[in-house]
């Protein structure tokens, strides 16, 4: 009833908010604008001049007329490279430039100089003015604008997410990645990814596609996938974000789409590859595989002038082989299928008034998993994908642009175990003989699951154009509202408990040895921690007397904790695989969970441009979110946020060709779903943390509907927030080229996690780490496992410099090109991000503990990327990318709880008050893999044939050089049985070739 119920009350919000207009909203109103100069032969002003910009691409058609100042501003421009801008004033000789280029959120000036004399013919230009059309001399946005001139004439995936490797500071991702790390983004995680790895996926990021919000509400990385031929442009933005737009760590993807137009067009193309086009794996047994990629568009006029369509369709399907890396023997062939539709309407009604609905789906098939790593016991198939819809209303007046619209986008995630055997991780030390995962990875993946991650959202957005004796403002408001979904169905395989054992061979070994320093292969799920939560458990049992007849070594009538680590683990009754039983968590209910966040954002924001030189844009941004539990109660409220933003920009030649900037914003980062649901299952799914003792298992701790809450959020828990402050300069060098550099400082605090509160609250165990009921605002704390709050102390710095050369193609060059070069230095002592990780549950990991500070995993320090094309008179389009970095920073570290944790000393000692096996010193960031870089090209042969018909040839050779550098190392100090420590475990892949052709009319 609460899912019925929240969408009604959704509708109801809309059509109230549609109906009133009272509040607009952060639309993300994907157009761009131009400040056209119109000036006579003698440097004055002409006032009074009709300007009007129109591209084949867009119905957009926008006019203006100069002022006093032979100033105006032509805005709410569909991003294209194609604009034809005409100038015509009475007296002078009209002027038309064409192939003029406009950028989403960009404002590029547009010089123009008429000639006396009216009666002489149109005076044509291509594409850009003596001082270039290159910087926005108005706005301290930082980003990277890829158009399909672009995207067309480099190798690259062919997919949106593959498009981000080319902005300045994206840190590189495996193959099949997709969510790069920007700038002070996380680039770590201690759960291992897809592909064994606990470096190069980031969770910072925010996706839109035409506005609609796609990123993931549980785990904070893209949540859909679509066809790339439907893009128009991609804009990654990566700081000085203004109040409009959400922000955060991370860089913020924007795709908007193509449109129809006047003329029927299409594309149909092919691109294929297989293994014969593929050079012999030096680190790998070579695989066995074949991929294709189809797609075809179509879109033009329904009636001319008024209403345009447009689709497409894509076809993604690859075959591979899996080997394993230990036996070199086939694991199994994997298939993934991908149907990526797409449509459009376009409808303007009115010169004014213009509908758009938008859809596109992503439903995609995985029948395996194609991590070498992953043995068949433990493979997985995939379902992902689904659909999403846009619903848009502008309408535009002299100096007023309102555009609203509604937003629906479904996001499934499910897997399904290949083997439905009951799942055991078996752990190893001092063995003799080598442990491999076979040893490791035993019984199958342990859960089916059906899950979705759904997002409506609502958006209204007002822009006012004023002119005043004290200079020009661009007044922004807007309103947003948002309702994410995360629909969960977990089913556990086997005997519906899963396992965490001892390898039968290290029977005998006491529990503390279990948890104790020594070098593991495979993972642990219990640590010295959890003894106090046993012994409660023990004292509150039933069976309390048999507990106290096994462990009470001493005969005082208890069980200390000195006696619980001496326990002897020779058990293996029972044991699926009939090793040591430890520690297993069996779920005695299963049931579906639906959580939802819902979230109020309002934003005003002023771009005050005071004259030729000065341009200062004030904002603050508010941000309210609700979040609610399996049962449809509300669990927590965040505060009502503010986040201010501020830019000040100066025109140094007061020209438009080159500026000096400083930026202050605040981001903040709402809590994901993720949390949602870790605070607020009180119905469906019951687990049972258990230990084996003797010859039964003790429950110490429950999970879920119903007994002990899992989590709690605690009153005073803030959302987590990004301070940035930057300095630019900016330059263009001629009418096509600019180079700009920026300094970057960044702040992250009041970063989220989970407590022990038991821990925290016994000064004997945690001295001067110790946090009071105070700090989480309880005066009795309730009884739940954990405790959501702000992690004490908890902070991450970041310091880094872009430098930039672009060059751009224009109607009188044949080649463009970028060069970027940045630095990037992050320190910090958490790489927790909206999750419920181990920092608040062991002392050891405390951000204010000796140790916990170091370089931040995952961070790449230094970053090169030379990308560009040339097009010759033949037909011929040569493009080429390189990209180089200086090593993926990682820690040594051990597996716990399916965690990949910094490593410990030998021997506790004391520190602040408190006696652990604190972290090794230098522990955190200490490692780093090598440097390396891979050149990829593109050849392209363009004919024309018959009237309006081209044919495309394309060759895309990944990796030239064939070097295939090592990505990533093996972080576990005991190794995972497949690699050791400090071994490559993944590479770039070899030299691969790839054909395509396409035929457009």
């Amino acid at each position: 009833m609460r899912i019925l119920h929240i969408k009604k009350h959704f509708r109801v919000t809309i059509a109230a908010l549609m109906l009133s207009v009272l509040f607009v909203n952060n639309a993300f109103a994907d157009t761009g604008s131009l400040k056209i100069i119109v000036t006579d032969g003698d440097g004055n002003p002409v006032s009074g001049a009709n300007v009007t910009a129109v591209t084949s691409e867009s119905l957009t058609r926008r006019s203006g007329t100069t002022g006093v100042d032979g100033e105006v501003r032509i805005a709410g421009l569909d991003p294209s490279a194609d604009y034809v801008v005409r100038v015509s004033a009475e007296g002078f000789q009209a002027a038309r430039n064409e192939n003029v280029l406009v950028i989403s959120e960009r404002s590029l000036n547009l010089p123009f100089v008429l000639n006396s004399g009216g009666t002489l013919e149109e005076i044509v230009t291509y594409g850009r003015s003596d001082i270039g059309q290159l910087v926005d001399t108005t706005s301290a946005l930082q980003s990277t604008d890829l158009t399909l001139d672009i995207t067309e004439s480099l190798p690259t995936a062919r997919t949106y997410q593959d498009y981000l490797q080319l902005a300045p500071t994206t840190k590189p991702v495996a193959p099949g990645g997709g969510n790069p790390s920007s700038k002070s983004g996380v680039n770590y995680q201690d759960i291992v990814d897809a592909n064994g790895n606990t470096a190069g996926t980031s969770s910072d990021n925010v996706y839109y596609v035409d506005g609609i919000n796609v990123t993931d509400n549980n785990a904070g990385t893209f949540g859909a996938n679509f066809n790339s031929e439907i893009i128009q442009e991609q804009q990654i933005i990566t700081g000085g974000v203004p109040a409009e737009y959400d922000g955060g760590q991370g860089l913020i993807s924007r795709v908007i789409t193509k449109s129809g137009s006047n003329e029927f067009h299409g594309t149909i193309n092919y691109y294929a590859q297989s293994d014969s086009l593929v050079a012999d794996n030096d680190n790998l047994e070579d695989a066995s595989f074949s991929t294709f990629d189809t797609a075809f568009t179509f879109g033009g006029p329904i009636i001319k002038d008024k209403l345009w369509f447009f689709t497409s369709f894509q076809k993604k399907e690859r075959e591979e082989d899996v080997i394993d890396p230990n036996t070199q023997q086939l694991l199994r062939t994997v298939t993934r299928d991908e149907d990526l539709g797409f449509g459009k309407l376009t409808w303007q009604a009115t010169d004014n008034d213009k509908f758009t609905a938008v859809f596109f789906n992503d439903p995609t098939d995985r029948d395996g998993s194609f991590d070498t790593a992953t043995l068949a016991n433990r493979d997985t198939a995939r379902v992902q994908g689904g659909d999403n819809f846009k619903l848009e209303y502008a309408h535009s007046w002299d100096n007023l642009i309102l555009t609203t619209y509604l937003t629906d986008h479904e996001g499934e995630l499910s897997s399904v175990a290949a083997d439905t055997s009951t799942r055991n991780d078996v752990a190893y030390t001092g063995t003799a003989l080598p442990v491999t995962n076979v040893d490791t990875d035993k019984g199958g993946a342990g859960t089916n699951t059906i899950q979705f991650r759904d997002k409506q959202e609502f958006h209204l957005d007002l822009e006012w154009f004023v002119d005043s004796s004290f200079g020009s403002h661009d007044i922004k408001f807007g309103y947003t509202r948002t309702m994410n979904e995360s629909k969960v169905n977990s089913i556990t395989t086997g005997d519906g408990a899963i396992y965490t054992s001892l390898g039968a061979q290290n029977a005998g070994l006491t529990l503390d040895d279990y948890t104790g320093p020594a070098t593991f292969t495979g993972d642990r799920d219990i640590i010295v921690e959890d003894y106090a939560d046993i012994q409660g458990a023990i004292n509150a049992s039933p069976d309390q007397a048999f507990y106290v007849g096994l462990l009470d070594t001493d005969s005082s009538g208890d069980v200390s904790l000195a006696e619980i680590g001496a326990y002897t683990l020779d058990q293996t009754a029972g044991n699926p695989t009939g090793d040591v039983n430890v520690y297993r968590i069996n779920r005695t209910i299963a049931g579906a969970t639906d959580f939802e966040t819902e979230g109020d954002t309002f934003y005003v924001q002023d771009a005050w441009q005071i004259d030729d030189h000065w341009t200062v844009t004030g904002g603050l941004r508010a941000e309210r979110w609700e979040h609610f539990d399996s049962a449809g109660s509300s669990v927590f409220t965040f505060d009502t946020e503010i986040a201010p933003r501020l830019s000040v920009v100066y025109d140094i030649k007061g020209d438009g060709s080159s500026k000096v900037w400083g930026f202050y914003g605040r981001y903040y980062d709402p809590i994901r779903t993720n949390m949602t649901a870790f605070a607020g299952t009180v119905t469906g799914s019951f687990r049972e943390e258990q230990v084996f003792l003797g010859d039964r298992w003790l429950t110490w701790r429950t999970r879920g509907a119903s007994g002990t809450p899992d989590g709690f959020f605690a009153p005073t828990t803030k959302t987590p927030y990004t301070d940035e402050f930057m300095l630019g300069y900016e330059t263009s060098l001629t009418e096509d080229q600019s180079i700009s550099i920026t300094y970057t400082n960044r702040v992250t605090e009041d970063i989220l996690e989970d407590y022990n509160l038991s821990l925290y609250s016994d000064p004997a165990v945690c001295g001067e780490l110790c946090l009071s009921l105070d700090y989480f605002g309880f005066d009795a704390a309730p009884t739940a496992n954990f405790f959501i709050a702000t992690l004490a102390g908890a902070k991450r710095e970041y310091d880094g410099v872009e430098i930039t050369w672009r060059k751009r193609r224009n109607g009188d060059s044949r080649w463009f090109a970028l060069a970027s070069y940045s630095y990037n230095d992050a320190t910090g002592n958490s790489n927790s991000d909206s999750n419920a990780d181990f920092q608040g549950d062991v002392l050891w990991l405390d951000p204010r503990a000796i140790n916990a500070t170091g370089p931040q995993p995952g961070n790449v320090e230094h970053l090169v990327k030379l990308i560009g094309s040339y097009r010759f008179d033949n037909g011929i389009e040569l493009g080429a990318t390189y990209f180089w970095n200086s090593g993926t920073i990682y820690s040594e570290t051990f597996a716990a709880f399916g965690r990949h944790l910094p490593i410990r000393v030998d021997t506790a000692f004391e520190d602040q008050g408190a006696t652990q096996r604190w972290l090794v010193p230098n522990s955190i960031g200490n490692q780093s893999t090598p440097s390396f870089g891979t050149l990829n090209v593109r050849a392209k042969y363009s004919l024309d044939f018959g009237d309006r018909y081209t044919a495309e040839f394309f060759v895309d050779v990944f990796n030239l050089l064939d070097d295939q550098a090592t990505r990533r190392e093996q972080d576990l100090s005991g190794g995972d049985g497949v690699f050791n420590f400090g071994v490559p475990n993944d590479w770039v892949q070899p030299r691969r070739i790839f054909l395509g052709a396409r035929v457009g009319f």
